[in-house]
């Protein structure tokens, strides 16, 4: 076989180009950096013209790239809830940042060092260590492409596919793979016509390939003999001229795919970073603030979007993780979150492409959006928390409602509700006299806030206030303070609605004069701390409240309250989910609990406003396991747990849908989880939970299987038996 002889470890970068292949080469790359250069000058100058972001987004800049570097590089999102998604975009990611850190490394040596130093560093072992990495995560990379090829087009993985998908996903799987493949290719072409030097022995998946070339009896030609051969002098088929076909082929791929990166899906590998790195980690849980002007709050237009809003759209893979947590989309409401924000996006592009205008939002399917996809939104946050790139779809979301709230397109039952708290203070539409009634069954008095000091200030809410079912855990949980000795009170008729679900719905200023009349009304009460029984009102008062700036309104005639300040700006007061503080309580012994008072068999249900929005996990569950109940783990917990569909204005509206969530969730407890059916209690830690999942039980026909109970019910029974083990402990 005639080869050319190469000795040295070490390899020619341009072998067989020549001079002319060389330059046009060069030209190339200058025409593919313009191209690219122009794509991310369009994308960036888009993003100036959206609107300011209401947070700051590039504080503490040095540290925001350094822990977003940490989630992306360990794909920890990717790997939630999907092993395999994982470790596929694992693969390809490294293998990807290796491939290019090495064409870099090449670059750097001949332009810089050897250029301008004449150092060369690229051989010997370097060169051998860099050839062995190279092929090792390149093959990494082409198996991340197999697998993902796999899910696409042979499983066909149900996410991956909707009204979005286009041929640009497939042009740039397809590319990925071209690339990796052919790069293998070319090495294992060079390694076979320069006679298969045995240090190019680490390069294992081109020497593989050399060999196989070998074996099939590819031939060379004796023009192969000079290192300065061109394609011209190669007639017919020889591996020669295989090697300058795939050098030109898979230059011009990657050149293609360079240029092409600011047009298309390509780009999510620059926005899904900035957008991981200019993330908030309150995103969801604080909606941005509606200032007194009203300036640029709700969506009448694509341009009253912030930059951070459409950096949103253009990080979205369309992986469908959003979409395949939804619980709205799980219950055949019209709401898909990937959806939504590629809608916007796709109109976006459309205006700045000449297109027409037409409303952000409206009934009928005339706008981009329609209003019964943006009432379908149980603001659970599922779709934030599954996004492994940090898409923050609420806040778009409630940009939009805000727009469909003024705009007067909200369902009827949202309007009473509205009416409701307006005129009462509450969504029940009950007298404001008769908050604190749920309280006349006690054996005791509740005391006041308003007229002594307390230790613990309650929220008690409104439906454990108004609603007979939960008025039960309001009294149980009074049971429990009672209990445990603690000095509390409520506010009475001086307690309104939290205004947490509203504000979701879009009534941005009937929360803002909720907000003012709670913060005014703690300033003349003494406490030191608040306890919520509703985590929804736990969410807004901890994370909302301490947002709003009170001076800004105070002198709007429309808001009744004179508070000036920032209320709780620094956090001097804790603000406590009722089962948090009721776990202190067991933890320094002030509920005598041995944690064997009851023998259920339950199954717990973690709300979305406790849960994912606040990361609180453990205390209902130690609540629990303190009564002596056997704990049974749905499937489905923790941040994965599945929404109740109450959330969002969800209470209030009535929807088409099959199966209900609640319904969905109550199978889960009695078919899924390790104890099935012998699972005697579904235990929730949420009254907006217990009212949907009370309706759940019986629409979905499971009265006689499993009954719902708050933790509260449980402490209390569990404390009753404590009490009677007690007595027939004396009597004996």
């Amino acid at each position: 076989m005639n080869v050319i002889a190469q000795s040295e470890v070490g390899r020619e970068t341009y072998l067989g180009i020549g001079s002319v292949g060389y330059a046009l080469f060069y030209l190339l790359v200058v025409i593919t950096l313009a191209v690219f250069a122009y794509g991310l000058y369009q994308r960036f100058s888009r993003y100036t013209q959206g609107d300011d972001d209401p947070f700051d987004r590039l504080d503490d800049l040095p540290n925001r790239i350094v822990s977003s570097a940490k989630i992306v590089l360990s794909n920890e999102k990717q790997f939630n809830r999907d092993l395999y998604g994982g470790l596929m975009h694992s693969f390809i990611l490294w293998g990807f940042l290796t491939l290019l850190i090495a064409t870099a490394i090449i670059g750097f040596e001949q332009y810089t060092t050897e250029l301008i130093f004449g150092i060369v560093f690229w051989e010997g072992d370097f060169y051998l260590g860099y050839q062995f990495m190279v092929d090792a995560m390149g093959l990494l990379f082409v198996v991340g492409i197999g697998m993902a090829l796999y899910r696409r087009y042979w499983v066909q993985n149900h996410r991956l596919w909707g009204r979005h998908t286009s041929n640009e996903d497939d042009i740039f799987i397809w590319t990925l793979f071209g690339l990796g493949v052919g790069g293998f290719l070319l090495e294992g072409l060079r390694i076979y016509i320069t006679g298969m030097p045995e240090h190019e022995v680490v390069s294992f998946v081109g020497y593989g390939l050399a060999m196989l070339f070998g074996a099939i009896g590819i031939p060379t030609t004796e023009a192969a003999m000079s290192a300065d051969y061109s394609a011209v002098a190669n007639l017919g088929f020889n591996a020669e001229t295989l090697h300058w076909l795939s050098w030109w082929s898979h230059s011009l791929l990657a050149l293609f795919f360079i240029a092409w990166i600011p047009y298309a899906k390509p780009f999510h590998m620059i926005s899904s970073f900035a957008n991981v790195v200019t993330r908030d980690e309150k995103a969801g849980k604080r909606l941005p603030n509606v200032p007194a002007d009203l300036d640029a709050t709700n969506a009448e237009s694509i341009d009253d979007f912030t930059w951070k809003e459409i950096l949103d759209q253009d990080a979205c893979t369309k992986c469908g993780r959003c979409s395949s947590v939804c619980p709205a989309k799980a219950s055949d409401r019209p709401l898909d979150p990937r959806d939504v924000i590629l809608d916007l996006k796709k109109y976006r592009e459309q205006l700045d492409a000449g297109g027409e205008e037409k409303p952000m939002i409206a009934d009928g399917g005339t706008s981009v959006i329609n209003t019964e996809t943006m009432e379908s939104c149980m603001a659970c946050m599922a779709c934030m928390d599954a996004c492994p790139v940090e898409i923050e779809h609420l806040q778009s979301f409630t940009r939009l409602q805000r727009q469909m709230t003024d705009q007067g397109d909200i369902a009827p039952s949202m309007q009473d509700v509205f009416q409701n708290v307006m005129q009462n203070g509450n969504t029940f539409g009950d007298s404001p006299r008769n908050r604190g009634d749920w309280a006349d069954e006690l054996e005791f008095d509740v005391p006041d806030a308003r007229e002594e000091e307390v230790d613990y200030l309650w929220y008690v809410g409104d439906f454990p206030s108004y609603d007979e079912r939960n008025k039960q855990v309001a009294r149980s949980l009074a049971t429990i303070l009672k209990e445990a000795d603690v000095s509390f009170g409520i506010l009475f008729d001086d307690e309104k609605y939290d205004g947490n679900d509203i504000r979701r719905v879009g009534e941005e200023f009937l929360y803002v004069e909720l907000a003012g009349h709670h913060v005014e009304t703690w300033e003349d009460c003494e406490f030191d701390k608040i306890i919520c029984t509703d985590p929804h009102s736990y969410n807004t008062f901890k994370n909302e409240y301490p947002e709003v700036d009170f001076e800004e309104f105070a002198d709007d005639p429309m808001m009744p309250f004179e508070y000036e300040e920032f209320w709780n700006e620094d956090g001097e007061i804790d603000v406590l989910h009722w089962t948090q503080a009721v776990e202190e309580l067991v933890e320094t012994g002030a509920l005598d609990l041995t944690g064997t008072e009851l023998d259920y068999t339950v199954t717990y249900h973690d709300p979305c406003h406790l849960g994912r929005y606040n990361d609180e996990y453990e205390a209902p569950r130690e609540l629990i396991k303190a009564t002596g109940c056997e704990l049974d783990e749905m499937p489905r917990n923790r941040d994965n747990s599945f929404c109740c569909g109450g959330g969002g204005g969800g209470l209030w509206m009535d929807f088409e849908e099959e199966p209900k969530p609640s319904e969905e969730r109550i199978r889960e407890a009695l078919e899924d989880t390790d104890n099935g059916p012998d699972v005697e209690k579904f235990v929730v830690a949420c009254p907006m939970c217990m009212t949907m999942y009370e309706d759940g039980r019986k629409t979905g026909g499971y009265e006689e299987e499993i009954e719902i109970v708050d933790i509260a019910e449980l402490v209390v029974e569990a404390i009753g038996a404590a009490e009677e083990a007690k007595i027939e402990a004396a009597a004996d």
